[in-house]
């Protein structure tokens, strides 16, 4: 079966933070200096053309409907300088019009004023990394903002025109209450962002939290934060619409549903993962890590950490991984337009589900029910190879 080209996404990496949070795993890199982010801008267009060759019209005039600046931190990059980025990005693209545009932005590096910049430059979301209005936990996060100062850039960037502000928090961080994170949840809504992300802390492999674990809650008292926190949420009219989002009606993130319903992406900087469908299938790319080693391989094939093509075997499972985080789940014929596979090729797996009452037993639906989102982990490995 062909696959159907899916929408085209921009993701851009930015790998630098002031300082690494304990429980990161992301790719960021802490100040030392001050990097040469003009010269990060340059290469970032050079990994742009060079994809653009090596994917031909898997990728060549496809318009991109969303682009997302993460990190790292992004904001520590002026807004000149992305607005420069995207100037030269829709020069090589068609965008589609009114593409959402998103800046991650940490509260601790944005200067008074400069979100109208970030406005004009054509940024029309941002995403705060709050995780907390606790200033505790905000320190034992390791995070370098306080309370007040997340509070009053959510407002600065309001005040600056910016009408799509979605507001990032943790919960179950060390020795918090459920009190403490309904009290999170409060504080975000009495700022009256248009979507809020709300997700579990973790213990990553290779964190500075992974080798000294802090003091978390259990994970029933986990699940009693997540449930309660949930039923805030929606009682103040955001909705639910993926494990860890809520948004309010017609703010849902468009880049983000894009991954989950397995769309397309061109990743470019340090780090940053792509996936390309075309005739032969799906292809992920990735590139190098280290922000040096990839400014100094700009363009070339030596920024390029590695390129595969996902078997067929796996595609499932990759699939799955992805759009049964959707509360709503997703039309069943996606899977073939997006994979290229027969629906027979899940039919034993999805039959299982249904069995179990992890999924719908609706054959226009892929979707789980509450009881699959609570045990997600165990639905997604039913479709391994």
């Amino acid at each position: 079966m062909t696959l159907v080209p899916p929408p085209l996404s921009l993701y851009v990496h930015m790998p630098w933070c002031v300082r690494k949070c304990p429980y990161c795993d992301f790719n960021s890199h802490g100040l030392r200096g001050t990097p040469d982010y003009p010269a990060y801008v340059d290469a970032l267009l050079a990994d742009l053309d060079a994809d653009l060759r090596d994917f031909g019209d898997a990728a060549h005039g496809r318009p991109i409907e969303t682009v997302f600046f993460g990190g790292g931190t992004p904001s520590l990059f002026s807004p000149e300088l992305v607005g420069r980025f995207l100037d030269g990005a829709r020069e090589r693209l068609p965008f589609v019009d009114a593409a959402e545009i998103t800046l991650e932005t940490n509260p601790g590096t944005v200067e008074h004023g400069r979100f109208d910049g970030y406005l004009a430059a054509g940024v029309n979301r941002i995403s705060f990394g709050v995780q907390s209005f606790d200033d505790d936990k905000l320190r034992r996060l390791g995070r370098i903002h306080s309370s007040t100062e997340a509070t009053d850039a959510v407002r600065q960037a309001q005040d600056a025109g910016i009408g799509n502000i979605n507001v990032d928090l943790m919960y179950a961080l060390p020795e918090q209450s459920l009190e403490g994170a309904l009290d999170d949840v409060e504080r975000a809504i009495a700022l009256r962002p248009t979507h809020v992300s709300h997700y579990q802390l973790t213990l990553e492999p290779n964190t500075a939290f992974a080798a000294n674990p802090p003091p978390l809650p259990d994970d029933d008292a986990a699940w009693a934060i997540q449930e309660a926190c949930e039923a805030r949420l929606a009682s103040a009219g955001f909705g639910q619409y993926e494990v860890s989002a809520y948004a309010r009606p017609g703010r849902r993130c468009a880049h983000n549903l894009n991954y989950w319903r397995f769309g397309d992406y061109l990743g470019i900087g340090a780090g940053a993962h792509g996936k390309i469908s075309d005739a032969a299938g799906v292809r992920r790319r990735w590139k190098t890590r280290l922000p040096a080693a990839y400014l100094a391989a700009a363009g070339r094939p030596a920024r390029i950490g590695g390129d595969n093509r996902v078997a067929a075997d796996d595609l499932p499972f990759e699939y799955m991984l992805n759009a049964l985080r959707l509360i709503d789940g997703v039309p069943a014929t996606d899977f073939a337009e997006r994979t290229g596979l027969p629906a027979a090729s899940i039919a034993g797996a999805r039959e299982s589900c249904i069995a179990r009452g992890w999924l719908v037993d609706d054959p226009d639906q892929l979707k789980t029910t509450p009881l699959g989102q609570r045990f997600l982990n165990d639905v997604i490995e039913a479709f391994m190879a």
